[in-house]
């Protein structure tokens, strides 16, 4: 049976229905979890189906099914590039630098990943809501928001097609530009090609991004890739992005951490890992299946008589049960062989010793699981790097080296890599960063990567916290203000309420993973993720946050009570007994199911080694690698993408929030448009509906019809270094601290400061030019031309009618002089008030003025300058006065009263305006 829509979509169709039944008739089990909303239920069990009904197909099948065509919304701007060559060799060159002669020598070879299938260049897609592209190109404004966002899949399936319903709601929300790129998958093109395509892609933007601009994010293996990219760059010297967010990365593939070998009921992932349909790309042939058709093909053995196995086994490498202990060599002299081929782990099981000679993973051989590129929490530090969002599911598979990852960022000597895998680099590298400011969240009971389930109450406040943060790591490193969305009161999801939801928030089966504490318990309570929310400030570097599916937040257990935190740090990178007696069990039953299909796949394998392979000089890549077993004259090339009518479904299933609260927006304003009340405001009588038809609706409703609002974001000293700070310094201490530093920040500069020397640039704002002092902007702009009336200064001028005031330079004597209007009026003439005006021109018209208005004081340049000398040393001698607030004193000149004059007649003609113009003008005009 193939896999496509229709076959997929019988296979599914049981569950659906089974899933609505049972949601309803046990209710009460469901009540305290997220499961409590059913179309939260109904998507954790289809995506459970679906991956089900996959392992029943070939890799190549999922593969091609996952990367099919997905329109886009019309709403949605998409546009695709292609990286160039060049990039990709200058992150080639990047990654052989990283791994060094030793990391080179174990991935087999230094040419066989940077090789790619005929015509199949690294394309990647932009995606940004085509209102904020008219928008910003109206604005002619390059954009300052960009995500670089990494697909997940295990390494082995997915695409962008089939995320960017997500990617989508990223941009929205954020109202940025997302840049997707396709990398290339396992197990075809295993570790390190996925991660030179990403790196590639980064160097392309870098290229017209400037690093601030651009924040990484990724989800499931999206996110293990972000964190190896940014050690990478780090090591490298590569710009770093203001910020990463990773959404239940898989960073361990050793499954090293307790809650792989837990039962999870509350997530998709299968707890005995991905088994497939055996193919050409998957399983690979294990050290004997490989020495045995070896030997066949020099014996010349008639394809017949091939047989799975030799009966006597052959001797292969040897792997510890620690592969840990892997990544402690330094590249000199050992064994010389075939490193790339999958060896044999050696695990206990059962009391008993196992040789576990398969391939575990399809991203890389056993030997390199626990290298740390793969498994980022072997890396000896992960400080030094941006500030990051991880956020974890409490019921996935993979929650406790989520966690662990988050402590060891934020706390990198207390969580080191086991002592078998320290060199001298790596105890360098412990002590050399500093470490990393993350803001942790565990949802309670929710599942791995739960933003998938877009349209789900749960997803929304995900997402909601995803804007959050990566709005306020752009400002910061922007040194600016980020405006992002804010629909709540529009929002299709927060008007609405799930079937049977609980409201209460508290459950009393809690998953240990995330503390086991209830939401009752004693400690501050927020709510997550509202657009403009300033984040809490870092603690220690971590914002430490349990999250219900209300988004309500309560503090997360101590790292003591986390299971993922109190591991021997010798455990990590170990082989357990649990995930691989589960792996194996499976593995033959796919093996007693398929035995047959699997005999064909090795009798054509062995047509092929007979006829040879077009391999790499000198270089050994992984046996499951297309690389390996490329034949002459093969037409590799890429196959035309067809629609998907099933991923089409699914994407407009995730996208209905969206396309809802665009419509919503776009017609917030116009007369007549209806939209369904927040609950508890819905017109229910037929007296009602009518009246709501008639236009007589009342004024709450009007105001949630108004258009989507804006919240700005801004950096205000969270992850500011603050001495005497522990782990028991309450909340309102640290935020007094933090008030303090900005009063500091805000006074005006003393005299012996060096703030106002020429090379001081004083801050903007979010327009980026007007400058503020004491937190207040100035009514001028920075070397450039007045844009508006408010930014018309003191030394301004008129030069067309059509034309706004635009700076003249004045003299050093004007300028010094001309400290308020009131001291130049002053020094022009003791009778100001009654020569504000041009005394020949009220003479001409004739009329003699009155006392009805108020004019602006004007001053002529020339009289300034002709007056200097003769008034100067009055000027000088005249006391300045001074006053002060809270914040410090100011000198000023002497304060004059405003000068009044009579208004002329209507007749008048306007004297030129050489110099400044104050707030209040009501000269006469030109008739």
């Amino acid at each position: 049976m193939n896999m496509n829509t229709a076959t997929v979509s019988m296979a599914v169709t049981p569950t659906v229905l089974s899933t609505f039944l049972s949601h309803y008739l046990n209710r009460k089990p469901l009540r305290q979890r997220p499961t409590a909303h059913l179309s939260y239920d109904e998507g954790l069990h289809l995506i459970r189906s679906f991956l089900t009904f996959a392992s029943q197909h070939t890799v190549e099948e999922l593969q091609a099914f996952t990367s099919q065509w997905v329109p886009h919304p019309q709403w949605v701007k998409v546009d695709q590039v292609e990286i160039p060559e060049a990039k990709l060799v200058e992150a080639a060159g990047v990654l052989q630098e990283q791994l060094g002669p030793d990391g080179i020598k174990k991935v087999g070879g230094q040419n066989w990943w940077q090789w790619r299938k005929p015509k199949s260049p690294l394309k990647a897609e932009w995606i940004e809501m085509k209102a904020d592209y008219h928008e910003r190109k109206k604005a002619n404004d390059p954009g300052t928001r960009v995500m670089l966002y990494i697909h997940g899949g295990a390494y082995y399936f997915g695409s962008v097609d089939e995320h960017r319903y997500q990617m989508q709601r990223h941009a929205r929300k954020l109202k940025a530009r997302v840049f997707a790129p396709g990398y290339r998958l396992a197990p075809q093109f295993p570790f390190p090609c996925g991660l030179q395509d990403c790196l590639a892609a980064y160097l392309y933007l870098l290229e017209t991004q400037d690093p601030t601009t651009i924040i990484l994010a990724g989800d499931s293996a999206g996110g293990g890739m972000v964190m190896s990219l940014l050690v990478t760059m780090r090591d490298r010297y590569i710009p770093l992005p203001a910020g990463a967010i990773l959404i239940s990365p898989w960073v361990d593939l050793t499954h090293s951490f307790p809650s792989v070998s837990a039962d999870c009921p509350l997530d998709y992932i299968p707890q005995h890992g991905f088994h497939h349909k055996p193919s050409k790309a998957w399983p690979p042939l294990n050290a004997d299946e490989y020495a045995l058709l070896k030997e066949q093909v020099a014996t010349k053995t008639k394809l017949g008589s091939t047989k799975l196995m030799k009966p006597e086994p052959i001797e292969a490498k040897q792997l510890p049960q620690d592969l840990a202990q892997l990544n402690a060599g330094d590249g000199e002299g050992g064994d010389n062989s075939s490193l790339a081929e999958t060896g044999v782990i050696s695990i206990t099981l059962d009391g008993k010793e196992l040789k576990l000679k398969d391939q575990i993973q399809m991203y890389t051989t056993n030997e390199l699981l626990s290298h740390p590129l793969v498994s980022p929490v072997m890396q000896p530090s992960l400080g030094g790097l941006p500030p990051l969002l991880i956020m974890t599911g409490g019921g996935e598979i993979l929650r406790d080296e989520q966690i662990y990852l988050a402590h060891k960022c934020a706390n990198p000597s207390k969580y080191p890599p086991p002592e078998s895998s320290m060199n001298d680099v790596a105890h360098e590298q412990l002590n050399r960063y500093k470490p990393t400011d993350v803001q942790l969240q565990v949802w309670d009971d929710l599942c791995h990567v739960a933003p998938t389930l877009s349209f789900t109450r749960p997803a929304k406040y995900m997402y909601r916290s995803i804007a959050q943060f990566g709005a306020w790591a752009l400002a910061r490193a922007q040194k600016t203000e980020i405006e992002i969305l804010d629909d709540d009161s529009i929002s299709v999801i927060s008007s609405s309420s799930s079937v049977y939801s609980s409201d209460d928030g508290t459950g009393a089966n809690r998953n240990q993973g995330a503390g086991e504490e209830n939401e009752s318990a004693e400690g501050p309570k927020s709510e997550v993720g509202k657009a403009g929310d300033p984040l809490p400030p870092f603690k220690n570097h971590m914002i430490r946050q349990r999250v219900s599916r209300h988004g309500v937040i309560t503090p997360l257990a101590a790292p003591s009570e986390l299971p993922g935190c109190i591991m021997d740090r010798d455990e990590i990178g170990v082989v357990k007994e649990t995930p691989v007696r589960r792996w194996l069990e499976t593995r033959s039953q796919w093996d007693k199911r398929f035995g047959s299909v699997r005999t064909k796949i090795h009798k054509r394998r062995l047509e092929e080694m007979t006829a040879g392979y077009v391999g790499f000089d000198g270089e050994t890549p992984p046996p499951a690698a297309l690389a390996s077993r490329r034949k002459a004259g093969d037409d590799l090339k890429e196959k035309k993408k067809t629609k998907s009518m099933g991923l089409a479904l699914w994407s407009l299933w995730g996208s209905k929030h969206d396309e809802a609260t665009v419509h919503r927006e776009f017609g917030a304003e116009k007369p007549g448009v209806k939209f369904a009340t927040p609950e508890g405001e819905a017109a229910h009588a037929p007296f009602d509906i009518e009246q709501q038809e008639d236009g007589a609706v009342d004024k709450d409703v009007l105001r949630n019809r108004r258009r989507s609002r804006t919240k700005t974001v801004r950096d205000e000293n969270q992850i500011a270094e603050t001495e005497g700070v522990s782990e028991d310094t309450p909340i309102s201490v640290l935020m007094a601290i933090r008030q303090e530093k900005s009063r500091q920040a805000d006074r005006p500069p003393s005299n012996g400061s060096d703030t106002l020397s020429p090379d001081y640039v004083p801050d903007t704002g979010v327009m980026g030019k007007r400058p503020t002092v004491c937190g207040i902007a100035v009514p001028f702009s920075l070397g450039k031309e007045a844009d508006t009336a408010s930014m018309i200064t003191l030394t301004s001028a008129v030069d067309q009618p059509s034309r706004a005031a635009s700076p003249t330079p004045l003299n050093p004597q004007t300028r010094a002089m001309a400290a308020t209007s009131a001291a130049v009026v002053a020094a022009i003439t003791d009778k100001a008030k009654d020569e504000v005006i041009d005394p020949e021109a009220v003479k001409k018209a004739g009329t003699a003025p009155t006392n009805s208005a108020r004019a602006s004081v004007v001053v002529y340049s020339d009289e300034i300058d002709s007056l200097w000398n003769t008034q100067a040393p009055s000027l000088a001698a005249t006391p300045f006065t001074e006053f002060g607030d809270s914040k410090g004193f100011y000198a000023t000149a002497p304060t004059t009263p405003l000068a009044t004059v009579e208004r002329a007649s209507s007749n008048v003609e306007r004297p030129p305006l050489e110099s400044f113009v104050s707030a209040q003008e009501y000269l006469p005009t030109k008739k």
